[in-house]
């Protein structure tokens, strides 16, 4: 009786926060068991600090993780005008429609960077954000009729703080998945992407992540 009255009485001082921090970090343990990709429909809001810009642009996803630590990506880009981005063994592509021209970039060890802050929270266990960021529950959230709650997260590494000041995310109180992510750079630009429609494990492929380039398309690598 006596341990089960002082762990009621931790539970009941726990900070109300810490509380949600740890359920929603489990949820997202549970949600990462098994996971092998998702697909959704996308929208993305860019903000420029310095001239006060926001543009939108909207889309597809499909994220494809064949094994743990092998992500693969595709975004295709609809409006306002279509470009599509794959992303996959460190090499990112981004193919131009109207100029018939594909644009291949070698990440190399910036790579780690890319898999950190890309699609953060799908498939990423609870206790794995904790290795790499700050974590802090920031409230609840009813977005698109779903309940989420959003965590703050302040990356730890001293080379990833140059590129992200913070992070926030939006996990759903069903799925555990993220339905919104937003980035925030030091330059006090911002970059928010937003899910509906999403659907967790559907039937993927490596050709699902591919990205379709018809003939004759020119191809040009800016790094060289």
């Amino acid at each position: 009786m006596f341990f089960r009255i002082i762990l009621l009485s931790t539970v009941l001082l726990a900070p109300a926060g810490a509380q949600n921090l740890e359920s929603t970090l489990a949820r997202m343990d549970k949600a990462a068991a098994g996971f092998r990709g998702i697909s959704a429909e996308l929208e993305q809001v860019s903000h420029t600090a310095v001239i006060d810009d926001t543009s939108v642009e909207s889309g597809t996803i499909v994220l494809f993780r064949p094994k743990p630590r092998d992500l693969r990506m595709l975004v295709e880009f609809t409006k306002p005008d279509e470009r599509a981005v794959s992303y996959g063994n460190r090499k990112v592509q981004i193919y131009y429609p109207k100029i018939m021209t594909v644009q291949e970039y070698d990440l190399g060890k910036q790579s780690a960077l890319i898999d950190q802050f890309l699609l953060l929270g799908f498939g990423t266990p609870g206790s794995e954000l904790r290795k790499s960021y700050d974590l802090k529950h920031t409230g609840r959230e009813t977005i698109d009729g779903a309940a989420t709650d959003r965590l703050e997260l302040i990356p730890r590494d001293a080379e990833a703080l140059k590129h992200v000041r913070r992070i926030e995310i939006w996990i759903s109180e069903v799925t555990g998945q993220p339905v919104r992510q937003k980035i925030h750079q030091p330059s006090q630009d911002y970059r928010e992407i937003r899910y509906r429609g999403l659907k967790v494990n559907p039937p993927l492929t490596e050709a699902s992540v591919r990205l379709n380039l018809p003939r004759g398309v020119k191809r040009s690598t800016p790094q060289k």
